[in-house]
């Protein structure tokens, strides 16, 4: 152990942490919530819930938007919404996309001002 943690460990006594907010260690949990940033780690799928962040879009446009094709902003778009990052709705043969929740805008938010603020 370096001195610098034995000195650190030294100020630290079990009591003193008692108002700190806990998070879950669940192994379920745990694992659900790596699959999510699996999910969002990809440069190309980040930049899709970033644009579904300012609303819903279908998937032409998107794809438009992207300059990709149809069928790889389908694949991108089947593996949020694999991990219920994403919902769908249905107008006949129109299909939307937007975010499943206020969690998922929080999240992408977040990890672009955390970027966005440099080193």
């Amino acid at each position: 152990m370096s001195d610098r943690v034995a000195d650190l460990d030294s100020h630290c006594h079990p009591g003193d942490h008692r108002n700190e907010p806990t998070l879950t260690t669940d192994a379920a949990a745990v694992e659900r919530a790596a699959r999510l940033f699996r999910a969002i780690g990809d440069d190309a799928r980040l930049r899709l819930l970033a644009r579904l962040a300012n609303g819903p879009h279908c998937v032409t446009a998107l794809a438009t938007a992207e300059g990709d094709s149809l069928s790889t902003i389908s694949q991108r778009l089947r593996v949020l919404r694999a991990e219920h990052l994403l919902v769908r709705r249905r107008e006949g043969r129109h299909i939307t996309y937007a975010l499943a929740d206020d969690h998922v805008l929080d999240i992408v938010r977040s990890a672009l001002a955390h970027a966005g603020e440099g080193v």
